[in-house]
């Protein structure tokens, strides 16, 4: 036989129990880590192990369960507990609870309604999180962003560095600087080609767009030649007259300078 308050004088109280948790909180110092305690908090009237009259409401996968535990199966642990899946309606399962526990305590219909409230508001909150779809948050440290900063940089860096390594390279090869290397890779310098003859094609494309199209242009050919002709013989006549006089000045000059060379020794003569 099973004797509730023989059992509740060994456990409870200040007496050991496994699950039973301490804190200092305003309430209560004593919690109860059972999965079947009805309020998570070690007393006479919720502890599961110290009742042999006990029900409580259970959560699993998204669908509520009603346990039930009576004095009847108590010599049978495998059949101890009575489950019942209650609806996912609100107020037919309050219905189902006050129907399965009609005769029971009014403390745990009370208590297992307030239980049942609570889940199915945590079960509505996920739903709601699952359809809203949050970003989640994640922290990082400075030194890790420090890090992958670096890291990208110098990744930058290299790329770069390969790039025009490589293209260096085919330059040389299509110039034909190594004659007799064929270790070399024949896909990007293939690329290489493609892309040369694509532009020359363009080129050709961009020459022959122009090819069918009539402009009207003026006729003023001969006009223009005639006064260029003119203008460049204006141009020949002044600078004729600008070089005639200093032809002639420093002709003038030589000359002068000989009738003096040649009078100076003849006034010598004469004086003599």
């Amino acid at each position: 036989m099973q004797h509730d308050e023989l059992i509740w004088s060994n456990i409870g109280n200040k007496n050991f129990c496994a699950f039973k948790a301490s804190a200092r909180t305003q309430g209560t110092s004593k919690f109860c880590r059972n999965e079947y305690n009805l309020t998570g908090i070690c007393a006479r009237q919720t502890c599961p192990l110290a009742n042999s009259q006990y029900a409580t409401i259970k959560e699993e996968n998204g669908v509520c369960y009603l346990y039930q535990k009576t004095i009847e199966r108590a010599a049978f642990p495998a059949r101890l507990w009575e489950k019942t899946k209650l609806s996912r309606n609100y107020k037919t399962a309050l219905e189902q609870i006050d129907e399965k526990l009609i005769y029971w305590p009014w403390f745990l219909r009370h208590k297992c309604k307030q239980r049942f409230t609570k889940i199915f508001q945590y079960l509505i909150r996920m739903r709601k999180l699952v359809l809203k779809g949050d970003k989640e948050i994640v922290p990082l440290s400075r030194k890790q962003e420090k890090r992958d900063t670096r890291r990208e940089k110098k990744a930058l860096v290299a790329a770069q560095l390969e790039t025009a390594i490589e293209k260096e390279l085919l330059d040389r090869l299509k110039k034909g600087t190594y004659n007799d290397i064929y270790n070399f890779n024949n896909a990007s310098f293939d690329k290489i080609l493609k892309e040369g003859e694509e532009k020359e094609d363009e080129d050709e494309s961009e020459d022959d767009s122009d090819v069918g199209e009539t402009t009207f242009v003026e006729d003023f050919s001969d006009f223009e030649s005639d006064e260029e002709q003119d203008i460049e013989d204006l141009e020949l006549e002044q600078e004729t007259e600008i070089e005639a006089p200093a032809r002639k000045r420093k002709h003038l000059k030589i000359m002068k300078e000989k009738e003096i060379e040649l009078a100076g020794p003849s006034k010598r003569k004469l004086k003599n």
